[in-house]
């Protein structure tokens, strides 16, 4: 039998034909069932599933077409200003200055056992020669801890220097 008649060749890709023409068929099918409704909020909202009162878009015709870049330099309207539910809670400007100065205690006790973990470590580091242990006859494990050091000491750099942002953000 020879594999590269045409019929042979129709034959093997016959399937993958198949389900890319049934694929061709549905996507315009699914492309119609866009409705646009408006909920209870006055809210739009787009579904696939028609309601009472949704209008059907035609997004027949949008497909391929491209979106247009936003302008540079446009005149934009403004946005509102953020708006809290009347229900929410408020906290009178005594209670809040309590609350800050808790905050700020406790990240400044945070910070203070932070910068003795760090003290620690780097006399522990030594300059980066530590004593070795009794276990670390093996120089590469010598050399892992050293570097596991180094990575704990950067870290405990770190959260020192995101604890002091921290506090100079309070008000």
């Amino acid at each position: 039998m020879n594999l590269t008649t045409p019929r042979s060749i129709l034959r093997r890709f016959a399937p993958g034909l198949a389900m890319l023409g049934a694929l061709l068929v549905q996507l315009p099918a699914q492309a119609q069932g866009i409705y646009l409704c408006t909920d209870a909020e006055g809210r739009r909202v787009l579904t696939d599933s028609y309601k009472n009162g949704c209008k059907t878009l035609d997004i027949s015709n949008n497909v391929g077409t491209p979106i247009p870049a936003p302008r540079k330099g446009g005149a934009r309207a403004p946005s509102p200003p953020p708006t809290t539910p009347a229900a929410f809670p408020k906290v009178n400007d005594a209670e809040q200055k309590a609350r800050d100065s808790d905050r700020r205690g406790i990240l400044e006790e945070e910070l203070r056992t932070e910068k003795k973990k760090l003290a620690e470590m780097k006399k522990e580091f030594n300059n980066g020669e530590p004593e070795r242990q009794g276990n670390e006859r093996n120089y590469a494990k010598y050399q892992e801890r050293v570097e596991q050091m180094k990575d704990s000491i950067n870290r405990a750099e770190k959260n020192i220097e995101a604890l002091e942002r921290e506090i100079a953000n309070i008000k």
